[in-house]
């Protein structure tokens, strides 16, 4: 008996390397700007070429500005332009599968690989981003790399690892109104803390993961490296299958058949055994907000701030400037984020705009709102949620990673950000900046507030 995990990896050993490592076939090469133009400059300059081009699929992302209008070369950060001209350049003279500013197919990394097709079930996808298990949730084996790692992956199509430990987390029940895949991980992170996951390879399994839609897979994917497991993700079922037909980089015909009986063929074996088991029960699950400054400092939506039991939940109330036995709920912000490649897909914005619907963002309160994707943007203005974030009083930007991190722009320093991105370390988002993680429809919630809320009683037939 085999788990899905167990079987991906066999299925791209190319050579044993001693008992600690195995080399691994690489399917997939995913570069940003951040960290591709160096990838490429580097392999450029050891006289080296791409091995197989039609694995690379090169993005721009990371560093271009979020502004309506923006240019090729727009960018928040001082060494943007330059590594964005990098990568376009390296991208067209070596004909990778390059996707441009204005590309309609442009997006963030993560979503714009799950989106297209570039992710499928058990193929073997890494990029320079941490972030990269979240195309996991279309049953993906994907792990962030370094720049030095993708550079040995353009030459050689390959790379070693060492096969880590398997974890599983069963999320049992099913999610009330008003609560989402964004909750469930919060959830366990706090339960099992932001360390819980190092060394093992997380399968998230049970019945309120087989209901999520992929979107909200991704999202449990994406932050499975917040509990510092490098691999996170669902085995495929009929839900993914459905997900990635006629994907542009999806097979076609008759290789669409092949791909879908061997996809089928990778789920768990009943009866394999994991190295560790972990079970939540989503039943009675609640909304989920970060008081500290890691994301295992979460309580609930109608929770308060806990009394440190060390030094460090000190230091993260004194940087939150927060007092034991606060409530979240009613806390003042100064800004509300929706972005991200954790929450800011096409099902992330209808929840945001269910709840913002017909209301207006409290005064003084930031509002802004980057989709995730150029389709995702465009397929939120076709059905007017554009509208309803604009006349709600959010900011409706073009798609790049944006002000999930900090590069080059400290507009929200200094302030408090409720946000639907997976970091709330010290400086994440700005210098000083507070930082708040939730659902997207808390953070609407919280926008009408102007302060922590329960996005529950606004949602329409909750």
């Amino acid at each position: 008996m085999r788990t899905f995990f167990d079987k991906v990896w066999d299925d791209h050993v190319i050579a044993k390397l001693g008992d600690d490592a195995d080399l691994l076939q690489i399917d997939r090469l995913v570069l940003h700007e951040l960290s591709g133009s160096q990838v490429v400059t580097a392999l450029a300059k050891a006289g080296r070429k791409p091995m197989n081009r039609e694995q690379v699929y090169t993005v721009i992302e990371h560093l271009i500005s979020t502004r309506p209008g923006r240019g090729p070369t727009d960018s928040p950060s001082k060494s943007g332009p330059i590594m964005i001209e990098a990568t376009r350049k390296a991208s067209r003279e070596w004909g990778f599968h390059f996707i441009d500013y204005d590309d309609p197919r442009q997006g963030i990394a993560h979503v714009v690989a799950p989106e297209q097709g570039i992710a499928f079930p058990g193929a073997t996808l890494v990029c320079c981003d941490s972030h990269t298990s979240t195309v996991g949730g279309v049953g993906a084996l994907a792990w962030g790399i370094g720049a030095s790692e993708a550079e040995h992956v353009l030459a050689t199509q390959t790379l070693a690892q060492s096969k880590p430990k398997t974890l599983r987390v069963t999320f049992d029940g099913r999610l009330r109104d008003g609560v989402y895949a964004k909750d469930m991980i919060l959830a366990l992170i706090g339960r099992i803390g932001a360390q819980g996951g190092i060394g093992y390879a997380t399968e998230f399994a049970g019945a309120a993961v087989r209901s999520l839609p992929i979107e909200g897979r991704l999202t449990l994917c994406n932050m499975a490296i917040e509990f510092q497991s490098k691999y996170g993700f669902v085995p495929p079922d009929d839900a993914t299958f459905e997900y990635l037909a006629h994907r542009e980089f999806s097979p076609k015909g008759a290789a669409w058949d092949q791909a879908v009986a061997y996809w089928r063929s990778l789920a768990t074996d009943p009866g394999a055994v994991f190295d560790h088991e972990v079970a939540i029960d989503c039943d009675g699950l609640a909304p989920q907000v970060t008081w500290g400054t890691s994301p295992q400092h979460v309580t609930s939506i109608d929770g308060i701030v806990p009394r440190p039991s060390d030094d460090g939940e000190e230091k993260a109330l004194g940087y939150m400037r927060l007092e034991p036995g606060t409530p979240l709920a009613g806390l003042a912000i100064d800004v509300a984020y929706i972005g991200s490649c954790t929450n800011a897909r096409l099902s992330d914005l209808r929840a945001a705009a269910a709840v913002l619907k017909g209301r207006k963002v409290k005064a003084g309160v930031q509002a802004v709102c980057v989709p995730g994707s150029t389709p995702v943007k465009h397929a939120a203005e076709a059905e007017g949620l554009d509208l309803i974030f604009k006349e709600a009083g959010f900011e409706w930007h073009e798609s790049a990673c944006g002000f999930c991190g900090s590069i080059g722009d400290n507009r929200f320093a200094d302030l408090r950000v409720v946000s639907t991105t997976n970091r709330n370390f010290e400086g994440r988002q700005g210098p000083k900046t507070r930082t708040h993680l939730a659902s997207p429809a808390t953070v609407a919630a919280s926008a009408i507030a102007g302060c922590i809320a329960d996005a529950r009683p606004l949602i329409p037939n909750s």
